[in-house]
């Protein structure tokens, strides 16, 4: 259930990046943003469950009174890549922070530059071994969980499940903490929050666990897929794994924001809403989310089903 991807060689990486050089995409489909409408009422709002996404794995929860952020990012840039999309919401729009949520120790989930605009005095929820590295960087209120730990407080729980990853911020650090999801509990509402994976059985294992309402999937960074599938899902998969945890309602996640491999936007898109089709789900329980949107989840089954045009539409 804590299986690692296994680390790629230097074979493959360099395999990798001259097929990468032959393949020629188009790079112009931009992911829309919405205008920041509900701006007001995120920082006002204690009684409503909301779900916004920011971009990328960023999400703003809000649920049983308490505003959580999962996994914030706010760079501008990875490495020597620009960021596709900006983000939903600009940081200093958001309400005060309870918690944050962390998946693991990668980059494109662990900015430690957004990490220390996040408003509020939030507790930092995080995978085992990575706590001491939070400490170290002034982030006291910070809790350690490991593999099915779970920890409540004001009402929620939190419990950080497992998934098909690795972990590496240095040289010296590959694996040595945990990387996983979360599961979010409250009274009337449970929300998984993926984090990054590649398809296992584990998924069945969360979904015969928990009931879940929301499921928030990666769909992105999954080609070349001999060298990604170990630790991305690809839409298809993501579909799969959607229906292993038997969730009601699918919110696709981890693309659009940053080029982490060669698959586009539109592309990953395309893929997921034709194996929706394929497998005959519902259609109503596929929500596509546009960056700064907010979804106000009165009940579980009333999910508006969005349907984003994938091609020169979305620029027009």
């Amino acid at each position: 259930m804590d299986k690692k991807a296994t680390t790629s060689t230097f074979k493959e990486l360099l395999q990798w990046r001259k097929e990468r050089k032959n393949k020629k995409k188009d790079l112009s489909f931009r992911l829309p943003t919405v205008k920041a409408t509900e701006i007001a009422f995120l920082q006002s709002n204690h009684s409503i469950p909301t779900l916004t996404w920011v971009g990328h794995s960023t999400f703003l929860i809000q649920l049983g009174g308490q505003n959580i952020l999962t996994d914030p990012v706010w760079a501008r840039r990875l490495g020597f890549d620009k960021r596709l999309s900006p983000p939903g919401i600009a940081i200093k729009d958001l309400p005060p922070i309870d918690y944050v949520l962390i998946s693991h120790s990668h980059y494109d989930h662990l900015h430690y530059s957004s990490l220390k605009k996040v408003t509020g005095d939030p507790t930092f929820l995080v995978p085992i071994g990575l706590g001491n590295w939070f400490k170290r960087k002034g982030f006291h209120k910070t809790i350690e969980l490991s593999w099915w730990e779970e920890h409540t407080m004001c009402g929620l729980t939190f419990a950080f499940v497992p998934a098909q990853h690795w972990t590496k911020r240095t040289l010296t650090d590959t694996n040595t903490s945990h990387w996983g999801g979360w599961i979010i509990k409250s009274d009337d509402k449970t929300i998984y929050f993926v984090g990054d994976s590649g398809y296992f059985k584990g998924f069945e294992q969360i979904g015969k666990k928990y009931e879940i309402d929301y499921c928030l999937m990666p769909i992105g960074a999954y080609e070349p897929e001999w060298f990604m599938a170990v630790q991305h899902v690809s839409p298809e998969e993501a579909v799969r794994a959607f229906k292993d945890t038997r969730s009601k309602v699918m919110i696709p996640m981890h693309y659009g924001a940053f080029r982490l491999a060669d698959d586009t936007p539109d592309e990953a898109l395309e893929r997921l809403q034709s194996e929706w089709l394929e497998k005959g789900l519902e259609k109503k329980a596929l929500a596509i989310l546009k960056h700064g949107e907010t979804k106000k989840l009165y009940l579980t089954t009333h999910v508006e089903e969005i349907n984003i045009p994938v091609k020169n539409e979305m620029n027009s």
